[in-house]
């Protein structure tokens, strides 16, 4: 099991904090996997410092891909992405 730490904005922190977001879209630029701890740490892009606020969450599932993966790759760069979260019941 790692310790990851990312930086999250205010409004995405607050949304993490009240479990309405359960998802986290990041650039792969760091090894993660299933068990891991991911801490985010409240970052404010204004003044350009950590708040001191942390929430910690256990990875439960991890999907990489790159912008070709599905060979839409130009449709990607064109329309962009959209991120979905379902709701468990």
């Amino acid at each position: 099991m790692a310790i990851i730490k990312k930086k999250t904005w205010p409004d995405y922190f607050e949304l993490i904090k009240s479990g309405k977001k359960r998802i986290d879209l990041r650039v792969n630029n760091f090894d993660v996997k299933e068990g891991d701890i991911l801490v985010l740490e409240e970052w404010n892009p204004e003044t350009k410092e950590y708040t001191g606020r942390k929430i910690e969450k256990e990875i439960d599932y991890v999907l990489k891909f790159d912008l070709d993966s599905f060979n839409q790759k130009e449709e990607i760069k064109e329309k962009g992405l959209t991120i979905m979260q379902f709701k468990n019941k």
